[in-house]
C-alpha cells in the first residue's frame, strides 16, 4: 500500500481509505447502502488492515450513529493498529442544538463519538459541511480544545465551499489556531449528472 502525508500534517495514511457508511445500516438511505453488523465490519476490517488500508471513515449521521458502534465493535483490541476519521455537523434530531458546529454541540458530538467508537480518541475530525451560524472563532476555538484535550488528533472539513474554507484557514493562521489538513469533497460520476 502507499501511504502518504495528509495535508501539511505529519500523519500518513493509505492511498485507499474505508468509508464504513455501509455499517449499521439503518433507515431509509443508510439500509439501501448496506447493513453490515460487527462480525461482518470485522471481516472486512481484517482484510483492509493485511492489504495496508488502516484508514476507515464514517459519520455520527450514518444509520444514526450505528456505523461509529459497528465500527468500534469491530476495531475491539486493535485500535493502535488503525486511523479513524468521524464526521459531524449534520443535524442529527430536530431540536435547535440537533445541528451545526457551535461549541457546544461539538464537544457533545466527539463526546457521543468517543462513546460509540470506543475509544478515547479520534484521528481525524471532520465537520461534514459548512455551518454559517457559528463564527470562525468560535470552531476554530473549540477545535483547538478538542484537540489539546487530546480527544482529537488532526481536524478536516467535508463538502466545504472553497472560500469558506480559505475564511477559516485564514482566521487560523490569524489566530495562530490548528488549521484543517483534509478536505473531504462530495464525488461520484452519479451525482455529476
Amino acid at each position: 500500500m502507499e501511504y502518504r502525508q495528509l495535508g501539511s500534517s505529519g500523519l500518513r495514511v493509505p492511498v485507499l481509505s474505508f468509508g464504513a457508511g455501509t455499517f449499521g445500516g439503518a433507515g431509509p438511505l443508510f439500509g439501501a447502502w448496506g447493513q453490515s453488523d460487527a462480525t461482518e465490519a470485522r471481516r472486512l476490517v481484517d482484510i483492509c488492515l493485511e492489504a495496508g488500508v488502516n484508514l476507515f471513515d464514517t459519520a455520527d449521521v450514518y444509520s444514526d450513529g450505528a456505523s461509529e458502534r459497528v465500527l468500534g465493535e469491530a476495531i475491539k483490541g486493535r485500535r493502535d493498529a488503525l486511523l479513524i476519521s468521524t464526521k459531524t455537523g449534520l443535524p442529527t434530531g430536530d431540536g435547535p442544538g440537533d445541528w451545526g458546529v457551535s461549541r457546544s454541540r461539538l464537544i457533545r458530538q466527539v463526546e457521543a463519538a468517543l462513546r460509540r467508537l470506543g475509544t478515547d480518541y479520534i484521528d481525524l475530525l471532520q465537520l461534514h459541511a459548512f455551518d454559517a451560524s457559528t463564527p470562525a472563532e468560535e470552531l476554530l476555538a473549540t477545535l483547538e480544545t478538542l484537540v489539546a484535550s487530546g480527544k482529537v488528533r488532526y481536524t478536516g472539513v467535508s463538502n466545504y465551499p472553497g472560500w469558506q474554507l480559505m475564511k477559516a484557514l485564514a482566521a487560523a493562521d490569524r489566530d495562530g489556531r490548528p488549521r484543517f489538513v483534509a478536505h473531504q469533497v462530495y464525488y461520484s460520476l452519479i451525482g455529476r449528472a
